[in-house]
């Protein structure tokens, strides 16, 4: 109740037009056990055990019969799970009041809250229908900010389906910042697209290593190629390429395999899958993983699944936005770093902070083309209190990174004032390989294997040939060792790199590597290793970033 009122004084604050109830007439309706909203309509009410009690929850149900406050009842938590810096900043009382809406064929979005700062844009919306939508999902054929020069700003966004409010309840998020206190800005939705799930059976067979083609044309996309590769722990790799024959698809559709058992149920994957990685050519390739045994007991089933687009409704929703910045000023500062991060090889420092009350910042800026930090997980101390971090890299900037830490359990008040600290656990180093060759030999469609080291660690080799392309993995029993990042052959003097036929997940325990070698016609190769990761997983960089006042 508290936190609930502390919004209610802050909203208060910042409007001046709000229609406030009928306080006289309320306490006499409370008196009858009967309260009324400014329309004249009856609120319901629970049974209440005490006087004190029902003037409370009174006062707060009259007032939120108001406007300005309905938006403040939504819960807003099952789409900000990872936005906690908002939630924190909803929970405080913060950000701007928007409640701006416009219907048009027969479905009305609404804008409730804006945050603008020095970091982000984030407004919360929602959309509601006409009819029912539950169970239905729905994607815009473009949604974002126009500038006052009507500039297209992109950004992210999601919404879930609130049963109980019968709308989607969602937020739209950009980097874009203004650059004074205030912007002028238009939020538009164009062309809402319901969305459905598709699905197709798929004829393939688990135990055959090949290569299976299937034809698909149908709903824009051309043909999936799969095949299986073996992991260790009795895991199994299933690799699967899909061409499209309408673009639009790329990217947006979601084409996936599912594996369904004899019970008719999803069999899920052993490790975390990767989903549309491109291709130069346009298509689109899945890693997914799964336990050898379950994903080739007899009654496996296959299927194509992806997402569908089941009808449109034509239309543009617009709304004029006047953001400012004050709503988030309290708490807000940037700084010039250049700390010089000397645990790390090479040229690096952390360059700047940016901190607001929804989000820290740290741009870390690297030497070189290409940059990447030899770390897996950062954390930020702020007073006691431990943040969690994300990598984010920065468009146009390849030496250049970002770390962003959602900002929660921390009064904003004070936030200026509080000592910080920047943390970064589990490092991971890439080395150079050696010059000493691999020799594969008798080279064939049957698997050979041989076991060499690289400095301390040994690494397991198995080759075969498959579909006129010649497949090398590697892998090592010593989890220290992260892997081997990419091989090479000498071509005379000429390096000629394999390409990677599976992406691992940085930092994780799988130290499995596969390269190929398309339309490979010999039989023996001598091959490099060209690097490697080694893990020092107690490893921990503390930089002081500010100190307490």
């Amino acid at each position: 109740m508290e936190r609930f009122e502390n919004k209610i004084k802050n909203e208060i604050k910042e409007s001046k037009n709000i229609t406030y109830p009928d306080f006289d007439q309320m306490w006499s309706d409370i008196q009858q056990d009967e309260l009324k909203t400014n329309g004249g309509k009856p609120v319901e009410m629970l049974p209440r055990r005490r006087k004190r009690f029902a003037l409370i929850a009174g006062l707060s149900v009259a007032l939120l019969a108001t406007p300005v406050y309905g938006a403040l009842t939504y819960d807003w938590s099952n789409i900000l799970s990872y936005r906690e810096g908002i939630q924190s900043a909803l929970d405080q009382g913060l950000g701007q009041t928007i409640e701006q809406s416009v219907t048009k064929e027969g479905v009305t979005l609404t804008v409730h809250k804006a945050f603008l700062d020095d970091n982000r844009t984030v407004l919360l919306y929602s959309l509601k229908p006409s009819a029912s939508w539950a169970e239905k999902e729905v994607s815009f054929e473009q949604i974002g900010l126009k500038d006052h020069k009507g500039n297209l700003i992109e950004g992210r966004y999601t919404h879930k389906w609130n049963d109980e409010l019968g709308m989607f309840q969602g937020y739209f998020e950009t980097d874009w910042v203004a650059k004074g206190k205030t912007a002028d800005v238009e939020f538009i939705i164009e062309n809402i697209k319901f969305i459905g799930d598709a699905n197709q059976s798929i004829n393939y067979n688990p135990k055959d290593p090949n290569k299976q083609v299937f034809q698909i044309q149908k709903d824009g996309i051309g043909s999936i190629t799969m095949e299986t590769f073996e992991q260790p722990e009795d895991k199994v790799l299933l690799r699967s390429t899909v061409s499209f024959t309408d673009p639009e698809m790329v990217g947006k559709s979601w084409v996936r395999i599912e594996a369904i058992n004899d019970m008719n149920k999803s069999i899920e994957e052993a490790e975390p899958s990767v989903f549309g990685t491109r291709t130069v050519t346009g298509e689109e390739v899945n890693r997914q993983i799964y336990k050898s045994d379950a994903i080739r007991k007899e009654g496996t089933k296959f299927q194509l699944a992806y997402d569908q687009t089941l009808e449109t409704t034509e239309g543009i929703w617009n709304l004029n936005l006047a953001l400012s910045k004050k709503h988030l000023e309290n708490g807000s500062f940037k700084e010039v770093l250049n700390i010089p991060l000397i645990d790390v090889p090479g040229e690096r420092k952390i360059h700047e902070m940016i901190v607001t009350p929804t989000q820290v910042r740290l741009i870390i800026e690297g030497r070189g083309r290409y940059y990447t930090f030899p770390y897996r997980d950062y954390q930020l101390d702020i007073g006691g209190t431990l943040l969690t971090g994300h990598v984010w890299s920065v468009q146009g900037s390849p030496n250049k990174m970002e770390l962003r830490f959602e900002i929660t359990g921390i009064d904003v008040m004070n936030l200026e004032s509080q000592p910080m600290t920047f943390i970064a656990k589990h490092r991971i180093d890439e080395a150079s390989g050696d010059q000493n060759p691999i020799r594969l030999t008798g080279i064939s469609a049957e698997p050979q294997s041989l076991t060499t080291h690289i400095g301390e660690y040994p690494i397991s080799w198995t080759y075969y040939m498959k579909d006129n392309n010649l497949y090398v993995e590697s892998f090592s029993s010593d989890s220290t060792f992260g892997g081997v990042v990419q091989t090479y052959y000498l071509d005379s003097k000429d390096r000629q790199y394999g390409t990677p036929a599976m992406l691992g997940i940085f930092g994780d325990d799988n130290n499995k590597n596969m390269d190929v070698y398309e339309n490979f016609d010999k039989t023996e190769l001598d091959i490099f290793i060209s690097n490697y990761t080694v893990h020092k997983r107690n490893d921990v960089l503390r930089v002081p970033l500010k100190t307490g006042k």
